[in-house]
Order: structure tokens, then sequence, then C-alpha cells
């Protein structure tokens, strides 16, 4: 290896560092895919593997504001990390939540409420996306770091 790869391998490291491997991972994934209808051919992959979503939770409450789809998050510890659910009527939409929820599961409510939203650039999915999904996408994420939110601990 040469110098420019191993400089290459520190800056690489370095913005991986502020970013949860969860999401460093799903970011490289569709980072080698080039061709928007590969992109959604992942997104509907990632919407089979959602796990079913409680008609109970089906509520005012858990419902994503500002998508066209239904979309609903519900969100709860388990030891000190978090857990997401959720569900959309439309199967990409319903992709973009499964992705958020691979990102995310696990992490503490802090590292998700600390998150910035740039991940989502990274992917490049936001490129794919029509306006109003791109948008949906944002507010998806938003809600999931409410609900992080509300989970803190008090202190």
């Amino acid at each position: 290896m040469g110098d420019d790869s191993h400089v290459f391998a520190i800056a690489m490291s370095a913005s991986s560092a502020a970013r949860p491997a969860s999401i460093d991972k799903l970011v490289k994934r569709f980072q080698r895919v080039s061709d928007p209808k590969r992109r959604y051919e992942q997104l509907l992959w990632f919407a089979k593997k959602l796990e079913a979503f409680p008609e109970a939770e089906k509520t005012p409450e858990n419902k994503v504001s500002g998508c066209v789809s239904q979309v609903y998050i519900i969100a709860h510890l388990e030891e000190e990390s978090l857990v997401f659910q959720g569900d959309s009527d439309a199967q990409i939409t319903k992709g973009l939540v499964a992705l958020l929820i691979t990102a995310l599961n696990g992490l503490t409510p802090d590292a998700v409420v600390d998150l910035s939203p740039d991940f989502i650039k990274d992917t490049q999915l936001d490129v794919s996306l029509t306006p109003s999904r791109a948008n949906g996408f944002y507010n998806i994420f938003k809600t999931m770091q409410q609900k992080a939110l509300a989970l803190m601990p008090e202190g």
C-alpha cells in the first residue's frame, strides 16, 4: 500500500467515526448502486424484510405527518437501545421506513437525536426519489428522532 491509500483509509475512518456503523454500512450499500431503478429494487427488498406492524398502533400519535402515504412509527427501549417498528401503505415508502429502522435500531436515544440527516443524501436515494418521497424520507427520520427524544432518560 502506498502513502495515498493510507491517507485515504484515515480519511474514510475519520468520516465514518462520526456515524454509527449500521448507517455507514447502509450508505455504502446504496452508494455501490448507481442505477436509480436498482436503488428502488433495494428499497422493495427492505420493505419485504420489515416485520409486521401491530394494527392497534396505527393511531394518530404514531402517524408520520408530512407524508403523502400513510406511515406509522413506534419505538421502545430494550435495555438502553432503541427498537423501532414502522409501516407504510406504499411499498417504496415502506422500504424507506425499513431502511431507517435497519439503520437506527440498536442505537441509544441520544445517538439518534444527535444524528445528522446527511446520511440520507449520502445514500443518494434523495436523487432517485420524487421530491414528495424525499421529503417524506426526512419526515420519517425526524419522527424517529422525536420518538428517540421522548425515550431519553431524564437528567
